[in-house]
């Protein structure tokens, strides 16, 4: 049967299916926004520092000194974006309900243990003015920072240190600060909203020069031999949790800008 204009109607139909794959082509890719497509950071280069960052999280990454250049991005992302904040809130989350199946006796010993700085207290605004880590450490500038005495509370961690002196558990502080910043840590602390910590430790003359990992460690021992039991720990470093002494369950929240052996 011919067509009107006298074209098989073979040749019609073969006609619009040779058309008709292109057109929906166009219209998947109208829908579908395709890998690079919107002109962002190579996914090679994210990928690879997702994964830095998990390497250092968990500790694997071992000693480093500041985070990879190419990393400034994705851990400027990490921080100022949602999943920072929803990391911290989980890891809160999990501290509380191990808190909630330890027996505390009432007679003051059963203790939390608290690191200040990037647990307690963030200092996010000290390091966006420093790289987010991709600079060395300054301890002058840093301490400077400190005696501004500015830096706010995380959200997630005032809601796990009310909620463990709700259940009774005594509150202790064990921070690298020195013993000369006490006042202006303390000060900075009760304005972002914490108190009724039982004992505030930060290191004395005999403590300049020892790691993280020992100062703590010996401060955890001490609060052992005075009767105390160490039910839990949280901080955002490893030195602040591992060693000796350590508590019956740690909890390491987030922290890709430093590294304190």
């Amino acid at each position: 049967m011919a067509s009107p204009r006298g074209l098989p109607i073979s040749f019609i139909v073969l006609t619009l299916f040779t058309f008709l794959p292109n057109h929906a082509t166009s219209l998947r890719t109208s829908f579908i926004k395709l890998p690079g497509s919107d002109g962002s950071r190579s996914s090679a280069a994210d990928t690879y520092c997702e994964s830095w960052r998990l390497a250092a999280e968990t500790n694997n990454a071992g000693t480093w000194d500041v985070i990879p250049s190419v990393c400034v991005d994705s851990v400027a992302g990490y921080l100022n974006g949602d999943q920072y904040a929803s990391d911290y809130g989980v890891i809160a989350d999990y501290a509380l309900a191990f808190a909630k199946t330890v027996q505390v006796s009432g007679d003051g010993k059963d203790v939390w243990i608290f690191d200040i700085d990037e647990t307690l207290l963030t200092n996010l605004d000290y390091y966006k003015a420093h790289g987010y880590g991709s600079e060395p450490f300054e301890s002058n500038s840093f301490n400077e920072w400190v005696v501004e005495g500015t830096a706010p509370a995380f959200e997630a961690s005032l809601r796990l240190y009310n909620a463990l002196k709700k259940l009774g558990f005594t509150i202790v502080l064990l921070t690298g600060r020195d013993e000369h910043q006490r006042s202006v840590t303390e000060t900075n602390l009760r304005d972002a909203g914490y108190s009724g910590w039982e004992r505030l430790l930060l290191r004395g003359p005999e403590d300049q020069g020892k790691s993280a990992t020992n100062y703590k460690s010996e401060q955890r021992s001490k609060l052992i031999e005075k009767g105390f039991k160490i039910r839990g720990n949280t901080g955002d470093q490893w030195s602040d949790l591992l060693g000796f002494a350590v508590a019956d369950r740690s909890f390491k929240v987030p922290n890709p800008m430093y590294y304190i052996p």
